[in-house]
């Protein structure tokens, strides 16, 4: 890869790095698990950015590469480590006025997610990154009716296991 083409990928891998932290913080239960799929996304991302034509915006592409690292990552493990929850790890300053309401439904809505499959949890972060479905079947490589479908059965899926 010449310098010019390094200069750019690092610049855009900077600009667009949040992308690959929600990633990980979807797909992995405690930091050291987390650093190391970053590791191997941003690992992916500069094998593959020299194909990167530019048919799609940067950080779509971003999501797509990600997010299939991820998924392939943790399909080829298949193992169960016993992990020390975020949650456990988090320290609460006290205070009278605090309502832990939004974050205790957050809490509900992590958990929920983590019961999905790969896919369906891709489907479900980006749809709560706010993108449309013509970005999410894009990304997802699938057609934007079939996004459609995927997510309605995947709200399903989570008022079934939110309110069983």
């Amino acid at each position: 890869m010449n310098k010019q083409l390094q200069e750019q990928f690092v610049t855009l891998l900077e600009e667009n790095q949040n992308i690959v932290h929600k990633v990980c913080r979807l797909y992995t239960n405690n930091q050291d698990q987390h650093n190391d799929l970053f590791q191997e996304i941003t690992i992916q991302l500069w094998r593959a950015f020299p194909k990167f034509r530019g048919d799609a915006k940067f950080s779509t592409w971003m999501y797509r590469v990600a997010l299939n690292t991820a998924i392939t990552l943790y399909r080829k493990s298949k193992r169960t480590v016993q992990t020390q929850d975020f949650d456990s790890v988090m320290f609460r300053i006290s205070s009278e006025d605090y309502d832990d309401t939004i974050e205790q439904q957050l809490k509900l809505m992590y958990t929920a997610v983590k019961k999905l499959n790969d896919i369906e949890k891709a489907l479900v972060f980006l749809y709560l990154e706010d993108k449309n479905y013509k970005e999410i079947s894009e990304t997802m490589g699938i057609t934007e009716v079939n996004a459609r479908v995927k997510m309605n059965r995947v709200k399903g899926k989570l008022k079934k296991i939110l309110n069983p």
